[in-house]
């Protein structure tokens, strides 16, 4: 309301100023008044910025003035962070800020001083510690079940597939929380206390006898062994697995947090990305490779206990290695929002609105603005045309104003959601390798307990030690591959990676198939020497077969190279395809695949059992201690024709599989934006 008043001829204008509120204000000084201090501050803003027809208008609310001035101050907040980027040093290009990205201070990763290989590389030595202290026991655990614990052969193999299993499995449920809730770095941090608490209990109970079975030799025959039991048993899966929860979280977080430290949209960065998934192969076969030797001859002669211990300091080491590298890292900011929730959001919308029709026009699919707030930071996937039942799930119903996130989930859900759909096949795919490979630290190591472990006249080889045949092998191949193939493969292909992830994974499947077989032959085999030599009921260690255990090396070795092409292929295709949010967790799309196959080999085990328990006196072609008098050969070949079915349905997926698209940058999208609008 404005009055006219006449002071000597010259018209004054006196204003009294309204608020949005409709309440009255000191014409004096407008930021007086009823309104509070709040209010006070937004009236002296819009006086300011009364040039803007849309603001001076009375009719504004106070809503539309808040969300105003909160896309003002992110505005301000893009131009500070480009302010920050010229400081920087001269020459280093201009994106220095990694995105989403943060050092242990909270603040801003910076390109040339967070983050690459130097940091990845202390990732890479965290994670050979860890394969050191655990891959003894996946290889000779099942001797420690049979041996001092007085499990038969077949329940120890169960046991160690169990554990395996339920190791990879936890994985899962570690990844969630370090996804959402508490960031990979703590995670691995946990994690490693908690593992080095497992490997403690372990050595614990092997160093003192009151806590295992007497001494008894279960190869004697009508030997009667007293079975672990009572408080010892509690003790050793207590311990055991404390020690599949910790290894899980190791799994789920650490190889993320190390691909963290690269920016996959930089071309240089994204093919040493490449590079660190090889080179972690490289750096479980050193680990391994000590574990193998050194750790394992110790646990058959100087006692478990002490081979434990060595165990529980190469752990400390892992975990002293990982937070050294603490001023390096890029740490992945979590968002406390779970994106398995909103994917899972998508698949329930997309059921209830399976009565609804889809828009010819697909911009009519519902999708957060560019220019809001929650946006920025987020990757936005174009729409693909495939997997349509789901794009129901982004269909806007007119009448309904505020709409449920059960109900009506934006475009970029779905195309994540699709791109885990799609994944889905090839995570099938893999399990059966797995498979394989249980055999491998199971029953081929009872296969070397038979054999002549003699490596010098004064040096035996312990049977759990094979593996270190591939592992060696794979010190070799990793870098000729990494170094040779790939560069040259790249020339010919255009691909950065050299082949397609997953062309690699075919080539591993195809190998695994091939060991099985050779598995089958080595076995007949064996037991032809134990029958030529009237040895079948021969007492393993002690009366050895007249046949070097180094055949069963070419399994190992088989398999090893199977090993460098798939698991490291799968493990760097989930990581690729999966959305940026849930990359922990899509790790453990591998580590899952793992588990599922170690369970299933304990099922496999016990339904092969029941099958043919009246084609052997012993009560199944796996039953029993005495495995020159079972059927393991024909339990190798029923693994090898799954292994080459298993293949077939897999090149038909990889055929139908389709790469994600590249994301949309909707910071770069949102700045765009912005700058044409304060220039109109």
């Amino acid at each position: 309301m404005v009055s006219v008043l006449v002071n000597g001829g010259s018209p004054i204008v006196k204003s009294r100023s309204i608020s949005p509120m409709g309440q009255h204000l000191s014409p004096e000084n407008p930021t007086k008044g009823t309104l509070g201090a709040p209010n006070r501050v937004l009236i002296a803003g819009l006086s300011r910025l009364k040039q803007c027809s849309y603001i001076t208008s009375q009719a504004l609310s106070l809503s539309r003035l808040v969300i105003w001035l909160k896309r003002t101050v992110l505005f301000v907040r893009c131009r500070q962070a480009a302010a920050r980027q010229d400081q920087l040093p001269k020459g280093e290009g201009k994106d220095l800020l990694i995105e989403g990205k943060v050092d242990w201070k909270g603040r801003s990763a910076i390109k040339h001083k967070h983050g690459g290989m130097k940091a990845a590389s202390l990732v890479l030595g965290t994670f050979a510690f860890e394969n050191m202290a655990t891959l003894a026991l996946a290889v000779n655990l099942v001797t420690y079940f049979n041996r001092v614990m007085h499990y038969e052969s077949s329940e120890a193999a169960n046991h160690l597939t169990n554990f395996m299993g339920t190791s990879y499995i936890l994985s899962i449920l570690m990844a969630c929380l370090a996804d959402t809730y508490i960031g990979r770095f703590k995670t691995v941090l946990i994690a490693t206390f908690v593992e080095c608490l497992g490997l403690g209990l372990l050595t614990l109970q092997a160093h003192y006898p009151k806590f295992k079975p007497s001494l008894c030799n279960v190869f004697v025959p009508h030997a009667k062994c007293e079975v672990v039991s009572g408080a010892n048993a509690v003790l050793l899966f207590f311990g055991l697995y404390l020690l599949a929860v910790g290894s899980g979280g190791v799994k789920a977080a650490l190889p993320s947090h190390g691909a963290d430290q690269f920016d996959d949209k930089d071309p240089k960065e994204s093919t040493q990305m490449s590079s660190f998934f090889n080179w972690l192969l490289l750096g479980v076969a050193i680990g391994g490779s000590i574990s193998l030797t050194f750790f394992v001859w110790v646990q058959d002669n100087k006692g478990f206990d002490k081979g434990y211990g060595l165990s529980v300091i190469a752990m400390f080491l892992g975990s002293i290695i990982f937070m050294a590298g603490l001023p390096l890292y890029r740490i992945y900011v979590i968002k406390g929002t779970s994106a398995v929730i909103e994917i899972i959001q998508v698949y329930v919308a997309a059921i209830r609105n399976r009565k609804l029709q889809l828009p010819e026009d697909l911009s009519e699919l519902y999708e957060i603005p560019m220019d809001k707030e929650a946006a920025l930071h987020d990757d936005f996937l174009p729409h693909r045309d495939v997997y349509r039942w789901l794009d129901k799930a982004a269909i806007r119903i007119t009448n309904d104003q505020s709409p449920s996130s059960w109900k009506l989930c934006t475009v970029t859900q779905v195309e994540n959601a699709k791109i885990l759909l799609a994944m889905v096949p090839v995570f099938l795919c893999s399990i059966i390798m797995t498979l394989c490979l249980a055999q491998l630290q199971t029953f081929s190591v009872l296969q070397g307990v038979t054999m002549d472990i003699k490596l010098t006249n004064s040096f035996n080889m312990p049977p759990a030690s094979l593996p270190i045949i591939p592992v060696a092998f794979l010190l070799i191949l990793v870098p000729i591959y990494d170094k040779v193939f790939v560069p040259l493969a790249r020339k010919f292909t255009g691909i950065p990676t050299g082949i397609t992830y997953l062309q690699r994974v075919g080539v591993g499947l195809v190998l695994s198939a091939l060991s099985m077989a050779i598995a089958g032959l080595m076995e007949v085999k064996r037991k032809n020497v134990a029958r030529d030599h009237n040895m079948l009921d021969a007492i393993p260690v002690l009366q050895p077969l007249p046949i070097s255990v180094f055949w069963l090396s070419i399994q190992y070795f088989v398999f090893g190279v199977a090993d460098m092409f798939t698991y490291v292929g799968l493990l760097e295709f989930f990581y690729s395809q999966a959305p940026k949010p849930i990359k922990s967790i899509s790790s453990c799309f591998l580590w899952t695949a793992m588990a599922l196959g170690y369970f299933l080999s304990s099922i496999m085990v016990n339904i092969v059992n029941s099958a043919t328990q009246r084609d052997t006196k012993s009560g199944g072609w796996l039953a029993g201690n005495n495995i020159n008098r079972n059927h393991l050969e024909n339990f190798y070949w029923l693994l090898a024709i799954l292994s080459w079915i298993n293949f077939t349905v897999y090149v038909f997926v990889a055929m139908r599989y389709k790469y994600r698209p590249q994301s949309i940058d909707a910071e770069e999208e949102f700045e765009v934006h912005q700058m044409k609008t304060m220039t109109t």
